[in-house]
């Protein structure tokens, strides 16, 4: 199943922030930065690619809940399930 880039625009954007933030946790370690505010920063980077995940996953299933396709709603269906 193809995605249109307007549907997931939302979740390319918050990819784009936790790549952002994963660059900056990166340069927090090599310049031997407080643990606790790279945990932090980590912690946002990982909750964004989670959010993204979900919403790309949501999307996904949306389309597929207009389509006959069984199969592709089983898939999506199991890969939901594993982030939850």
């Amino acid at each position: 199943m193809e995605l249109s880039a307007d549907s997931v625009r939302p979740a390319v954007n918050r990819l784009k922030r936790s790549k952002g933030q994963i660059e900056a946790v990166v340069r927090m370690l090599e310049e031997g930065q407080d643990c606790c505010k790279i945990l932090q920063q980590l912690t946002a980077a990982s909750k964004a690619l989670d959010r993204a995940a979900f919403s790309i996953l949501a999307t996904g299933m949306a389309q597929c809940l207009g389509e006959d396709d069984q199969s592709e709603r089983e898939a999506l269906e199991k890969l939901f399930l594993a982030f939850s």
